[in-house]
């Protein structure tokens, strides 16, 4: 039954995320509403704001989904993982997920060209890129424990999404393809936990 449940609870989002993306692309971001949405996808406003607290969380509708499948890899990862070899296993499986949804959907282009036009949006995603950060810290300081400080595991996570985030926004920015952008995060992530990341030992 529960899994009954969470795929309906997926189709709507879906649905939801459709129309809002045809909306957004026909009449712009602010002339968008979230009844307007709910309408669009043939669904009720509660049933919107049961799904998303605001319009700008539209936009942003797998970013928790991916973030959990990083902390589950960062949890799962192998006896004798180092710190740089889990974290870019963490980030390389979070980058599938984006391509699977987000870069699928067009959903990633539509959040770039609107973080860089709609204040509230880049604030959105600036507030949510913060706290997956941190989900994504405490699952690795969890993990290694009194061998990875916070504030090292704060500095490890932030620099390596940063530079995820930045290399996918300038590879939609200069309109590559999917495969491109997969390739741009790939190196973002390697250059920044470093060419010896994937052998240094964890602290």
């Amino acid at each position: 039954m529960a899994g009954l449940r969470e795929m309906k609870k997926r189709r709507t989002r879906d649905q939801l995320v459709a129309a809002a993306l045809t909306l957004i692309r026909a009449q712009g971001f602010d002339k968008t509403t979230a009844a307007q949405i709910a309408e669009a996808a043939e669904l009720s406003p509660r049933t919107f704001f049961l799904h998303f607290a605001t319009k700008e969380d539209v936009l942003l509708a797998n970013a928790a989904e991916r973030t959990a499948v990083g902390v589950d890899a960062i949890a799962a990862r192998p006896p004798g993982a180092t710190v740089d070899e889990t974290l870019l296993d963490a980030v390389r499986r979070m980058i599938d997920h984006n391509d699977s949804t987000d870069v699928a959907d067009g959903l990633a282009a539509l959040r770039a060209e609107l973080i860089a036009t709609v204040p509230a949006v880049r604030a959105r995603v600036a507030e949510h890129a913060l706290t997956a950060q941190d989900e994504l810290a405490d699952a690795l300081r969890a993990g290694y424990g009194d061998d990875l400080d916070p504030i090292e595991a704060a500095a490890r996570v932030g620099a390596v999404v940063g530079a995820v985030n930045a290399a996918m926004l300038a590879a939609l920015r200069l309109g590559r393809s999917p495969a491109d952008q997969r390739d741009a995060m790939l190196r973002a992530a390697e250059f920044a936990i470093g060419s010896e990341g994937a052998t240094s030992q964890a602290r």
